[in-house]
């Protein structure tokens, strides 16, 4: 068992449990199961799963560099399934839905398009460094049809800083690991305070510009 010695999973609740099962069950390879995962269904915390990795390896249950390399896998094959969705959903396609979003309009769908042709490869690379975003970057880099030899590098790469640092972070903290969820998830809640900040903005902008237009 992973947490012979202590057991500290009671007060992160029961999906601690569940990633512990995962872990005792698998090893390492466990890890990756649960990081692509949480690539694919956002809700399931990274800042959770992370650490709590990087402490049973301070235990001695997991080891450490094979538990930050399973995890950049996971994360890796979890950003290409989402690579494929936006390939699947094409440019085409995606424009007539996005365009269907009231306030929306295809100019709008261009110039984000065209911004992201400009800068995808820093997005990419930056954007596995955000919560929320981390894992949904793939789908526009899926859209755009990135290059795969640029996108499974850049991709592996901002994985392997975020994860390194979170496993760290739950190594040296030990029992306290659960400390690195509350500030990662403090730190979350910021993105989507600006994140609706700028949605409002632009909605206002919007609606102005419609009313100047009318007028």
């Amino acid at each position: 068992m992973l947490f012979a010695a202590a057991d500290p999973t009671a007060d992160l609740g029961a999906f601690a449990g569940f990633i512990t099962t995962i872990m005792d069950a698998l090893g390492e390879f466990g890890v990756a199961v649960l990081v692509a995962a949480e690539n694919l269904f956002p809700p399931i915390p990274s800042e959770a799963i992370l650490p709590l990795a990087g402490f049973a390896a301070s235990q001695g249950s997991l080891d450490l560099v094979a538990v930050i390399l399973w995890a950049t896998v996971g994360s890796v094959v979890g950003a290409i399934a989402l690579y494929a969705l936006g390939a699947w959903l094409g440019r085409e396609r995606f424009i007539r839905l996005a365009a269907r979003v009231p306030l929306i309009s295809v100019n709008d769908i261009e110039r984000t398009e065209q911004w992201f042709v400009r800068h995808g490869r820093k997005t990419v690379l930056l954007g596995r460094l955000v919560p929320i975003f981390r894992s949904l970057i793939s789908i526009p880099a899926g859209i755009e049809r990135m290059r795969m030899i640029v996108f499974v590098p850049l991709t592996t790469l901002g994985s392997l800083v975020w994860n390194t640092v979170l496993v760290l972070a739950g190594y040296a903290l030990g029992e306290n690991y659960g400390i690195v969820e509350e500030y990662v998830g403090a730190f979350q809640w910021v993105v989507i305070v600006v994140v609706v900040a700028l949605v409002a903005a632009f909605v206002v902008w919007k609606v102005r510009r419609a009313r100047r237009a009318h007028d």
